[in-house]
């Protein structure tokens, strides 16, 4: 019996231990993958890097908002390798929301059309003076008004003079004793001769032996009588002015040349031009002189072109636009980029170069060193090589990502510490662009209102003189109110203020750089009205005025679209209109 008890247990022991092995080969090993599933899964979730879209310099371990502009982070494509450490790398999706365009620069010839303004002008060599050789009164007047033609000899008018009365009767005189003082009777002729009476009107009056009382006064050139001087009755002297008679067969048209194109344009140049009260017709010419010395006040000289004017179609005075293709050299090629992918800072023009590898696409920014604008366009001396590629649109953004990530950029060239996406009282930042939108004043330091307050004083004497439909004054204001916001040191603003100034300097230099080319009022008032949204936001901004000042409108400026300005004063003087409608508008908003 002791022994089957043995048996049994033995069994038993040996039936468990069967049990337990099989039970640890088919589960034990299915857990043990379980747990290595597990693990590498979490491994992989521990390796996934995100990173935002525009900023790239965020890294996270796990998904979330950017911290700079709140978008959703997105996973990191690859770590493999690194980009460029001095470049801002972008997404695709990124350059897309940023509107970010790129061009391969390319050597073509620096050529530029200008546009030139002028008026046509009687040709100073062809004007003449009709003066009186006679001293007397005048009797009749044979041309009455300005513009009549005359032509060489034709009597102008007849004057009584009693001097030459005088005389005549000395040479009859003369005549009695001729033959015994025949000096006499010779000094007695060209006593008349001297008051131009010819030697036929002298015989005529030694034969008839009679006074004459009256003598005509004779034209010496052909032409129209472009002022008169004097009228029936006046009393004249030997040698006074009676006309000034202008020979139009032969005109000039004097066009305007800016300062910033005289290194373009040279004499023997063609001009293509067109008349405004001649619609439809075409004029070519060469320019024959240019101006030595430019007019302090407008800022141009003069280029003339000569012209024959058959039929008298030029008019003195009439308005013409003239365009030059002018070339710096036929054999000459240079690069030339287009005006949107140049950055400035007042000292430094940069650009933003594309580079493209196997982790993606950034941006390096490069100093270039610009020469003539052309245009839309700027020739580059150096800086870029040709098969480059740059950003031409979007350079704003670029630039505010590599500020944000530390990177060389406009006015950090040598780059930095990155910038942190903290939020600072109302100010957001563009998710899209990076650049700073404005709900709130910007703090700004003393001298950096110090350097803003030449822009307000150039722009209140533009406003000045518009309010007196002074365009001389006018455009003069605009061009030191452009040399003023070029002289104004971007350093001085820093962080938020930074990015602020450079949006809104950006969008007032686009505007300035068109006063030179306004040929006249209304055009300077069109500009105006974009000038005056930029001083406004800029002074919103950042208050560089100590004293109030008045933002006004006037809802008919515009083609009554309404424009505003800003004033020192509360009263209401409108450069818009000026003269015409001097006190229309009313005060929109104080700036205290």
């Amino acid at each position: 019996m002791k022994n089957i008890n043995n048996t049994t247990v033995i069994i038993a022991i040996s039936t468990m231990a069967i049990g337990l092995l099989l039970g640890w080969i088919i589960f034990g090993r299915s857990n043990e993958n379980q747990t290595d599933e597990h693990n590498h899964t979490a491994m992989a979730d521990s390796e996934t890097i995100w990173t935002c879209s525009m900023h790239p310099q965020i890294r996270k371990s796990e998904s979330g908002d950017c911290p700079i502009c709140g978008m959703d982070l997105i996973p990191l494509e690859s770590t493999d390798g690194e980009l460029d450490p001095m470049a801002v790398s972008m997404s695709p999706t990124a350059m897309q929301l940023a509107q970010i365009q790129t061009m391969v620069v390319d050597k073509g010839k620096a050529d530029k059309s200008i546009r030139l303004n002028g008026k046509v002008q009687a040709d100073e060599r062809l004007l003449s003076t009709q003066s009186s050789h006679i001293p007397g009164r005048i009797e009749k007047l044979s041309v009455n008004f300005t513009g009549e033609f005359v032509s060489s000899g034709q009597v102008l008018a007849i004057v009584y003079s009693p001097e030459l009365v005088t005389a005549q009767e000395e040479l009859f005189e003369a005549k009695k004793i001729k033959e015994t003082q025949p000096a006499l009777f010779n000094a007695a002729k060209e006593k008349l001769k001297n008051w131009k009476l010819s030697d036929k009107q002298i015989d005529q009056i030694v034969k008839s032996n009679k006074t004459i009382e009256q003598f005509p006064i004779l034209a010496n050139v052909s032409g129209y009588v472009t002022k008169k001087m004097v009228n029936l009755g006046d009393y004249i002297k030997q040698g006074e002015a009676l006309y000034e008679i202008a020979d139009l067969s032969k005109v000039w048209v004097l066009f305007d040349v800016y300062e910033t194109d005289m290194t373009w344009i040279n004499k023997g140049d063609a001009v293509i031009y067109t008349v405004q009260s001649i619609p439809g017709k075409t004029f070519k010419g060469k320019i024959s002189y240019i101006d030595p010395v430019i007019d302090p006040k407008t800022r141009v000289a003069k280029a003339r072109l000569e012209a024959t004017n058959k039929g008298l179609m030029l008019k003195p005075e009439m308005f013409t636009t003239g365009t030059i293709e002018a070339k710096t050299n036929t054999n000459y090629t240079s690069l030339t980029v287009p005006k949107t992918a140049v950055m400035w800072t007042g000292k430094r023009s940069v650009v933003y170069v594309m580079q493209m590898s196997a982790q993606g696409v950034s941006f390096r920014m490069r100093e270039v060193t610009l020469g003539p604008e052309l245009g839309d366009s700027y020739v580059i001396e150096s800086g870029l090589e040709a098969e480059e590629e740059i950003a031409v649109h979007g350079t704003f953004s670029i630039d505010a990502a590599a500020q944000l990530a530390g990177k060389p950029s406009m006015m950090n060239p040598q780059g930095g510490v990155a910038m942190t996406g903290h939020n600072h009282g109302g100010d957001q930042k563009n998710q899209i662009t990076g650049m700073l939108v404005s709900s709130e004043q910007l703090s700004i330091s003393a001298e950096a209102k110090n350097a803003l307050k030449s822009l307000f004083t150039c722009y209140f004497r533009m406003k000045d003189a518009l309010v007196n439909d002074d365009l001389g004054k006018a455009k003069e204001a605009g061009v030191r109110l452009d040399g003023a916001l070029e002289s104004i040191d971007m350093k001085l603003f820093v962080g938020d203020a930074h990015d602020g100034w450079m949006q809104k300097s950006s969008e007032l230099n686009r505007t300035i750089e068109h006063i030179n080319h306004a040929d006249d009022i209304n055009s300077v008032r069109d500009l105006f009205k974009e000038i005056s949204a930029s001083i406004i936001t800029i002074a919103e901004s950042f208050e560089p005025v100590s004293a109030t000042l008045f933002i006004q409108h006037c809802p008919m400026a515009d083609s009554n679209k309404g424009a505003d300005w800003l004033s020192q004063e509360k009263e209401i003087l409108n450069p818009y209109f000026g003269e015409s409608m001097l006190t229309c508008g009313e005060v929109k908003k104080e700036i205290n």
